[in-house]
């Protein structure tokens, strides 16, 4: 997608995709989880309560038929890293923005109804996988950072410690994060009184300048229509699938909560 936008030129100081291959890397960000997607493809995705992942909407259609996907066939991996996860969950029902249209080629109109979430079918609880709390949209110039999986890194999540909001457009973030296919659904965080709270989820990659940005969805509005959509029973439930499923998973190394970047005085 190019645009052509009035956004802030891209800072210096952003900083390089980090891979968080280690137990002691990923302490704090076990609630970033790959969504995969049938055999067909994967999301990222955050845990923002127990049983309740916020993704891209677009993530819920098969990018080649436009057809939504059955929930039964998404399930998300929380932390996955090198090939195991913190916890496996099954996903019961799926719920897009009612705003979001899927068709193919994206468009800038699309990215600010692009938001979802899956109800899982069992919550996650343990003491590694922490909800993230969610945040207003930052103001154009703040930092923010983002964890994310993608095509070339779909076996360990990436932090991109800081990148910056170039721009914003109604009920969307331009950013100078670093994103390719599978980060869409990625959190993108803002730390405030010393904590990362999720302000925004990948949509899309694009072009401003030749430069490549990423698009970001905000979240006040779409998100209280997507709890509300979720507490009405709407949504796409799973059809039933019989079968015995892994519930949960550990992960080498500390335990912990706390993602590292927001608290920088610990080892």
């Amino acid at each position: 997608m190019v645009l052509s936008l009035m956004v802030a030129p891209v800072q210096a100081q952003e900083t390089a995709l980090r891979a968080l291959q280690t137990g002691d890397d990923s302490r704090g960000w076990e609630a970033v989880g790959k969504l995969t997607l049938g055999r067909k493809g994967f999301c990222t995705g955050a845990l923002i309560a127990p049983q309740l992942v916020l993704t891209a909407a677009h993530c819920l259609f098969d990018k080649e038929t436009g057809a939504r996907i059955d929930a039964a066939e998404i399930e998300f991996l929380a932390g996955w890293r090198n090939g195991r996860a913190a916890a496996y969950r099954q996903v019961r029902r799926a719920v897009a923005h009612p705003e979001y249209v899927y068709g193919g080629l994206e468009k800038l109109d699309r990215v600010a109804f692009d938001l979802a979430l899956l109800e899982l079918d069992q919550p996650i609880r343990l003491p590694s996988v922490i909800p993230f709390d969610t945040d207003a949209r930052p103001q154009k110039g703040d930092e923010v950072g983002v964890v994310s999986y993608a095509q070339d890194r779909s076996e360990a999540p990436s932090l991109q410690q800081v990148c910056h909001v170039l721009g914003r457009q109604p009920g969307v973030l331009v950013l100078s994060c670093t994103v390719d296919f599978g980060s869409s659904g990625a959190p993108i965080f803002a730390v405030r009184d010393g904590v990362a709270r999720v302000v925004s989820v990948v949509s899309a990659k694009a072009e401003v300048d030749g430069k490549p940005v990423a698009l970001g969805t905000a979240l006040e509005e779409p998100l209280a229509v997507l709890m509300a959509e979720l507490a009405g029973g709407g949504g796409v439930a799973a059809r039933a699938v019989p079968g015995v499923r892994t519930l949960s998973g550990g992960l080498a190394g500390n335990a912990q909560g706390g993602a590292k970047f927001v608290k920088p005085g610990q080892p």
